[in-house]
């Protein structure tokens, strides 16, 4: 788990470009503290920062393979590792100079070309320069687990795992230092709807990201190409019952197992819901000595510490909790802001870094649940094309009319949103699990609100290549390429990796994927509630306490703070900030004052916006300036 950045260049001047790469990896160092390392050639340059997880005393990178002829920078882990390098030699005679994984996806690489990244198992993020074909090969791990940027200018293509590095790169691609000017309209406008920016976009228009998913080619000069070699396909035509619930238990275990391979050692992220719960308890079979990590506040009702403790006894693993207050999520706001590149106004991710970072002094890996929602319809609304079934008999004027009524109904009525919902195709009203700002919400606080754009043109085309599935796989599907990718996956890799701390997500594996992908509706929301096939699965693992448990995570009380003790550093915080040009900044003080006064609970757009005008101060006026300490992470034995 790592940190890289690639520079290709367009004019064969790579060696006096080195030292800018060096330089550009510092606001990187976070993501691997262990050592740090430069490359070059003629055309390339390549930088490192190593977090060591596997083969510590071997495996530097850059690192060379067959000679020379490839070098390669590679972020994440390849848990299948043993079998490629085993299969390698036995069928093509390779042959290693470590004991690791990197050098077994560049050898890869070398005898299967760019499939060998469907064989690789595992979060990746990699750069491979093969200086006889003088082509850059990249490519980013199947579900975006981890992350990869680009950005291309006169001078050349470069890719990196923090945008911060393109930004101070700028220059040496002959491009301008981005200003606010160069900040994307159509994106900042798709943050304020969905809470973070959609791939490929980010706010700077002159940055970009690689899709889950994908490989990318470039040569000297020329144009980056993009290839798809992963779509998640949800087929619904697997089978019910207990033969399947079976073999959920197995991918799982085998999936945990596979995610336990480390030289170092191995927590786990533990709340009070299933997911979390099950990769605990499994991790505990390889080792007894597992320590679990979980955040709450002290809010009554915001909080699974209870529950997270009452699991962490039943199982018997050594468990650490750490609570968080109104002033430290404060304090801990801009430097969180920071370290995530683009604004992710979920407020879950500031308990995740606390978290992190506690668990950063006991452990050097954790294993987490993310994804697990996804892949085996854990979130309530997806029991909304049942909810609303009634809807789709009615005749299509009758329901614009509903519609058009629920507009004229009192904000906060009961009944008003299920109403305008009714009236909605499901390709237009259902855009992702974080639903901010409605368009028609957006012109209130939008100075360039443009009514052409609109969620759909992030979704139609998932919903285009989803339209024989069920209802409920189409809302998985936009999920998966939206909601897990913008949001899910951006903080836990964000918020670990800025306390130097590699999260492993077992749910998200091949194996995990190739049974869940499968799973008829009846599989994932029968008896009325969420998940049904796994929670059978894990019927006899997990403690009955949290088998049918609602998952919370790590709920934030920002509704009630910001009418308390959030109050006056938020309206502090629209004040003295510049991006009236922006955001209708008069307007954004009264949806604060409004929310204080109640009833109506304004919260969710409110942090939005508060973590948008944070991300302004840092990156865009560079009024704001976060104390970024340096990553010295001992950790206790």
């Amino acid at each position: 788990m790592c940190g890289l950045l690639g520079l290709l260049t367009s004019g064969a001047d790579a060696p006096d470009r080195v030292s800018a790469v060096g330089d550009a990896m510092a606001c990187a160092r976070h993501r691997g503290p262990d050592e740090s390392g430069t490359w070059h050639d003629a055309d390339v340059a390549f930088g490192f920062n190593r977090l060591a997880i596997i083969d510590i005393d071997h495996s530097h990178q850059p690192l060379q393979y067959a000679d020379g002829r490839y070098t390669i920078v590679f972020n994440g882990e390849v848990y299948n590792y043993l079998e490629l390098r085993a299969e390698l030699a036995a069928q093509h005679g390779a042959r290693f100079a470590t004991d690791g994984d990197t050098e077994a996806v560049v050898a890869a690489y070398h005898h299967w070309g760019p499939d060998a990244v469907r064989r690789l198992r595992g979060m990746f993020a990699f750069l491979i320069w093969d200086s006889q074909e003088r082509v850059l090969f990249g490519a980013r791990d199947p579900f975006g687990i981890k992350p990869l940027f680009v950005a291309s200018g006169p001078a050349g293509v470069a890719f990196a795992s923090e945008k911060k590095s393109l930004l101070e790169l700028a220059p040496t691609l002959g491009l301008e230092v981005p200003v606010a000017a160069d900040i994307d309209p159509a994106a900042l406008q798709h943050y304020l709807t969905l809470q973070y920016v959609p791939e490929p976009a980010t706010l700077h228009r002159s940055v970009r990201r690689v899709e889950s998913g994908t490989h990318v080619t470039v040569r000297p000069g020329g144009e980056v190409e993009h290839e798809r070699y992963f779509t998640p396909v949800l087929t619904g035509d697997g089978p019910t019952g207990p033969a399947l619930h079976a073999r959920i238990a197995e991918a799982l275990r085998g999936s945990v197992a596979a995610h336990m391979r480390a030289d170092v050692t191995v927590g786990a992220f533990l709340s009070g819901g299933i997911d979390s719960t099950a990769i605990a308890v499994l991790a505990k079979e390889h080792n007894p000595d597992l320590i679990t990590f979980t955040a709450g506040f002290e809010r009554p009702g915001y909080s699974e510490v209870d529950v997270a403790a009452e699991t962490a006894a039943s199982i018997g693993v050594r468990h650490v909790v750490r609570t968080v207050a109104a002033e430290e999520m404060m304090d801990a706001l801009p430097a969180i802001v920071w370290y995530l590149d683009d604004p992710v106004a979920d407020p879950a991710l500031v308990p995740l870094w606390f978290i992190a970072r506690e668990a950063r002094e006991h452990v050097k890996v954790v294993l987490s649940g993310e994804g697990a929602d996804e892949l085996f319809g854990g979130y309530t609304i997806y029991h909304e094309p049942v909810s609303l079934a009634a809807f789709e008999r009615v005749p299509g004027a009758l329901r614009r009319l509903l519609g058009r009524t629920s507009v004229r109904l009192p904000e906060g009525m009961r009944g008003k949103d299920l109403l305008r919902r009714g009236a909605i195709p499901l390709e237009e009203r259902y855009y992702g699990n974080a639903r901010i700002f409605r368009d028609d919400q957006l012109a209130g606080v939008l100075r360039r609100y443009d009514p052409r754009r609109s969620h759909t043109d992030i979704t139609e085309g998932h919903y285009l290549a989803s339209r024989h599935w069920d209802a409920v796989a189409r809302m998985q599907h936009v999920d998966l390429f939206t909601w897990l990718r913008g949001d899910i996956l951006v903080k836990a890799d964000k918020m670990t990796m800025a306390n130097s701390l590699e999260l492993r997500v077992p749910f998200l594996d091949p194996e995990v994927f190739g049974v869940a992908r499968r799973l008829p509706r009846a599989e994932k929301l029968g008896g009325g509630t969420t998940k049904y096939a796994l929670r059978r699965a894990l019927d006899g693992i997990v403690p009955p306490h949290v088998l049918h448990r609602r998952k919370l995570g790590f709920p934030v009380p920002i509704r009630h703070w910001l009418r308390e003790e959030m109050y006056e550093w938020a309206c502090e915080i629209v004040r003295d900030s510049q991006a009236d040009h922006l955001v209708d900044l008069p307007a954004v003080r009264r949806m604060l004052d409004a929310h204080r006064a109640g009833p109506i609970d304004h919260s969710r757009r409110i942090w939005t916006l508060l973590v948008f005008l944070i991300w302004h101060g840092i990156f865009v006026e560079e009024r704001i300036r976060p104390a970024i300490a340096a990553p010295v992470h001992p950790v206790r034995l």
